[in-house]
């Protein structure tokens, strides 16, 4: 059974016993709610929640642990023998799941019959043909394994989910035939049903929190394997990233420096075209703005923050790329020859740089607005001017936050990756000259999990060395933000 009409099947028998758990408490008492408990509608919800809780957290758990059976099981039927050279099981065992799709596509496209589906001796010519008669993209030397594999994987899958699909509504039936039962006068319904909704928002508070340490702990796990195969020296103060996948010869040489610094110079250029922008965006539009004009120009750039990054990205490609070749390219307009492509560290530092604009300046701006008035108007009591007012004394009150929103932007503009696959290029070097092509760590991850990936290779797992670097390096920076508001923000009353 679909996993949807699964839900709809619960949420009709939650639904019945809502209005079963009404009925019965109101029979109870001749229709008299002042002899029950509770309200009415609490024994209806009492049913409700005893149907559709246990039901939901069983097919949640079964949806985390039915993949790694049906994997373990279908991985069993892989002889290492068939395993090409160059590949490894987890390589085979994306072929399969790749296989598997293609053949449930095809099926309910009707490129495929049913039989043809299942049937473990098909002609594998045949076979491919309607796979791509159907769209789907499958290796061009598909064997027999990968086939036999997917089909049993199909198999196995279908019937998993019958399974799950009778357990999950025999449980739903059984919870309304206990919360039924529990139907009486003096049921606390509505002591039940506020300690369950209590549970339920705890819960879901708690999936944030879940999710950290879920992230977390997956970082440090594969990146201690990464440093089981790969030298911690190496990696930390390696100056060349050339990593050499397994079939193509030759040692990797995974060094993040070089990444490290393609990102903090980045970051660098985007912090010094953001942050003079942004704060004195913020200091005219809190000091200098009228009212009309504020309720216009805030909104405006803070419309910059939503614009998707990749939109930002195209944009360093096709307009300011080409545009920076126009004036400081070969041929361009200062005669000079500095920038020989469009990609490079000044393209991406500037394009970054405006997106972080409102993040600087929104923030900046509400940090001013809770300097209290009394301190200006002490210093234009004092003869002071209103740029004076603004240098001596708002901008020293408000230091600490706007440092605290500079900080957050940098945080921001070092985990920034799509701006910096299309402006900055993917060369990983050592350099200070802004116009060449340099890459940072957010890009090579991504390039390192591009396709299908050997996870048992230090190729693929530095991907995880490189996040947990990352994430130390950005909860550093907000620690310090945080630390820098707490420590020096001015308390007024």
């Amino acid at each position: 059974m679909p996993l949807l009409w699964l839900i709809i099947a619960v949420m009709i028998i939650a639904a019945v016993g809502f209005v079963l758990g009404r009925t019965r408490a109101l029979a109870a008492t001749g229709g008299e709610t002042r002899d029950l408990h509770s309200l009415p509608n609490y024994y209806g919800w009492n049913v409700f929640l005893k149907v559709v809780v246990p039901a939901s957290g069983l097919v949640l758990l079964w949806l985390l642990i039915q993949p790694m059976f049906i994997d373990r099981a279908v991985s069993a039927m892989i002889p290492e023998s068939t395993i090409s050279e160059g590949s490894s099981l987890g390589l085979a065992m994306s072929e399969v799941r790749r296989t598997a799709d293609g053949i449930t596509n095809a099926v309910n496209l009707g490129e495929m019959s049913q039989e043809m589906a299942t049937d473990s001796a098909v002609d594998l010519a045949e076979f491919t043909s309607s796979l791509k008669d159907a769209g789907q993209i499958v290796a061009s030397d598909l064997t027999q394994t990968i086939v036999v594999a997917a089909q049993r994987y199909n198999a196995l899958s279908a019937r998993s989910s019958l399974i799950m699909a009778i357990i999950v509504i025999a449980v739903s039936l059984v919870g309304l035939a206990v919360a039924l039962r529990e139907t009486q006068p003096l049921f606390r319904a509505r002591n039940v049903v506020e300690q369950g909704v209590r549970a339920l928002l705890i819960g879901a508070a708690s999936i944030a929190i879940l999710t950290t340490i879920g992230i977390v702990f997956s970082l440090i796990f594969n990146t201690v394997e990464f440093f089981r195969l790969y030298n911690a020296w190496d990696f930390f103060f390696g100056v060349e990233w050339a990593p050499s996948f397994s079939g193509r010869g030759g040692s990797s040489e995974l060094g993040v420096l070089p990444l490290l610094w393609g990102t903090f110079y980045i970051s660098i250029v985007a912090l010094l075209v953001a942050v003079p922008i942004g704060l004195f965006s913020a200091i005219y539009l809190s000091e200098y703005a009228s009212n009309t004009v504020r309720s216009v120009a805030k909104p405006m750039l803070e419309i910059l923050a939503g614009i998707p990054t990749i939109v930002y990205g195209l944009f360093a490609l096709l307009t300011v790329g080409p545009m920076l070749v126009s004036v400081f390219g070969d041929g361009g307009l200062l005669g000079v020859d500095w920038q020989g492509g469009g990609r490079a560290v000044v393209t991406a530092g500037l394009v970054m740089g405006i997106m972080l604009i409102p993040f600087v300046s929104s923030l900046s701006d509400d940090i001013i607005n809770a300097v209290p008035q009394a301190l200006r108007d002490g210093s234009y009591g004092l003869g002071a001017t209103q740029s004076e007012t603004i240098r001596q004394v708002v901008l020293p009150a408000a230091l600490p936050g706007i440092v605290g929103a500079i900080l957050l932007a940098a945080s921001r503009a070092i985990g920034e990756t799509m701006i910096v696959v299309l402006g900055a290029g993917a060369a990983a070097r050592l350099s200070l000259n802004p116009f060449e092509a340099m890459t940072t760590v957010t890009a090579k991850i991504v390039s390192q999990l591009t396709g299908d990936s050997d996870f048992a290779s230090p190729e693929a797992l530095v991907a995880f060395a490189l996040g947990m670097t990352l994430f130390v390096l950005t909860l550093g920076l907000n620690v310090v933000a945080l630390y820098i508001v707490r420590k020096y923000r001015e308390q007024y009353d």
